[in-house]
């Protein structure tokens, strides 16, 4: 890719008009993010009304996440889906952002979510018996309908087999495929159309609505006594004020989406992975062996699978599900000696940091033994962002690495995954997935003795 030197310090520009920068981000977007990142560390990109700014230093990520975010608000993908999410954690911006944080932050306390062990620990199990031996499921639908599951029940108390259950595990289904649609930079000009893909999306809305309304007023009229996300929303309080309705709404389907879609792809991946390195896959069982036996996982049990919190580590820095963060200069700043115009969209990228030899050994091998405390002490902790970084930082990443650890664990007792095809395609949209799904070979284990 040719590149023309900028007077700015430090900062090239890729020689790619607008719509060929358009065309290239559509066609591979984590293709296009290398091609740049090989250019420098401050890359800039024409783009259709304005310019893009590849940040790929960790120094210059820290200066936009944490020291210097006031200077920026979400990027372009999450304004536009503030349309499906509504004035949520994820698309408020300023004060009402750092209220709605002080709310939620309480509902993923270690005390909260631990109550929810047994209810991830039972879904599992129940996903799991329905695997024949030999079969060839697809790994990543039945990871996004076990996640899907554990979202339901957790966040609106509603058991997917239930009627209100299913309806909102269909319609929340629904919505995550139109967020997908919110990727696209003709979004803005598709929600004005009558299409019938946004006529669908009304009814999904109005769907939603309906559902999550009523299960939200029969929550106020309980009391909120229950330990479900929702309930919880309606306790919280801030200076004795508590949340809308409509803000618990919000919140409820951003939480979903979050932590449904994410959760399910580093699980997707963490198979595969397994599935191509056989001496990982079996310290893994000897872990599950020594610390369970033939008992379920139980929250007691969490500080004893490190080995299991390693592997999934080393997955999500391989195939981190948020591949890419965007964010908007709300005025003209500076960040590592570079001017950024107001308006400018800058992208800092995981996938990049993840996989930078500068900061990884062998950054493309899969090497759970990395993150054992003596090695991760000598390494950067800023060059590792699943989760993000700062006051915008995942707040249910506790939650996240609770239900991967669990399911993981409760799964690879009972089989483990041979791979069927090819290995999959990657698909950078909103999240990283395989783009024609994961089938694999289902082999159940014997069960441990005892």
């Amino acid at each position: 890719m040719e590149a023309i030197r900028d007077e700015r310090p430090a900062v090239v520009t890729a020689r790619l008009s607008p719509l060929g920068a358009l065309r290239e981000f559509r066609r591979d977007a984590l293709g296009l993010l290398e091609r740049l990142s090989e250019l420098g560390d401050v890359v800039r990109v024409w783009i259709p009304r304005g310019d893009a700014y590849l940040l790929n230093h960790p120094d210059l990520v820290r200066e936009v996440l944490v020291t210097r975010h006031r200077a920026f608000r979400k990027g372009p993908t999450v304004e536009a889906s503030k349309m499906l999410l509504g004035d949520s954690l994820l698309t408020t911006e300023g004060e009402r952002h750092r209220r709605q944080r002080r709310l939620i932050q309480p509902v993923f306390h270690r005390e909260h979510i631990a109550g929810y062990v047994d209810t991830m620990v039972r879904l599992a199990e129940e996903a799991a018996a329905r695997w024949e031996d030999g079969a060839t499921p697809d790994v990543h639908a039945e990871m996004a309908s076990l996640t899907l599951a554990v979202v339901t029940e957790t966040l609106f108390g509603a058991r997917r087999d239930d009627r209100r259950g299913a309806t909102v595990t269909r319609a929340l289904t629904d919505l995550l495929g139109m967020f997908d649609r919110a990727y696209s930079p003709a979004f803005r000009l598709l929600v004005r159309l009558p299409t019938p893909a946004m006529r669908r999306f009304r009814r999904i809305e109005a769907e939603l609505n309906t559902i999550v309304g009523g299960l939200i007023a029969e929550r106020r009229e309980a009391g909120a006594s229950g330990d479900d996300v929702v309930s919880l929303l309606l306790r919280a309080r801030d200076d004795d004020v508590g949340m809308t309705d409509a803000e618990v709404r919000d919140q409820a389907l951003t939480l979903f989406l979050a932590g449904h879609e994410t959760t399910a792809n580093a699980l997707t991946w963490t198979w595969w992975l397994l599935s191509m390195n056989p001496d990982v896959e079996a310290r893994l069982q000897e872990e599950l062996e020594t610390a369970l036996g033939d008992r379920p996982v139980r929250a007691r049990d969490l500080e004893r699978l490190g080995y299991v919190e390693w592997v999934l580590s080393e997955a999500i820095r391989l195939r981190p599900p948020a591949w890419a963060i965007g964010r908007r200069a709300t005025a003209d700043a500076e960040i590592g000696g570079v001017p950024i115009e107001a308006g400018s969209v800058v992208v800092v990228s995981p996938w990049l940091l993840h996989h930078d030899p500068r900061w990884w050994g062998d950054p493309e091998v899969f090497r759970p033994e990395r993150w054992a405390p003596e090695e991760s002490a000598t390494r950067r902790r800023d060059v590792f962002l699943p989760f993000g970084a700062g006051p915008r930082r995942c707040v249910g990443e506790p939650f996240a690495w609770m239900e991967a650890v669990l399911l993981l664990s409760t799964i690879a007792r009972r089989w483990r995954f041979r791979p069927a095809a090819e290995p999959p395609e990657l698909q950078a949209v909103v999240t990283l997935r395989p783009r024609h799904g994961l089938p694999m070979v289902a082999e159940r284990r014997a069960r441990p003795a005892g």
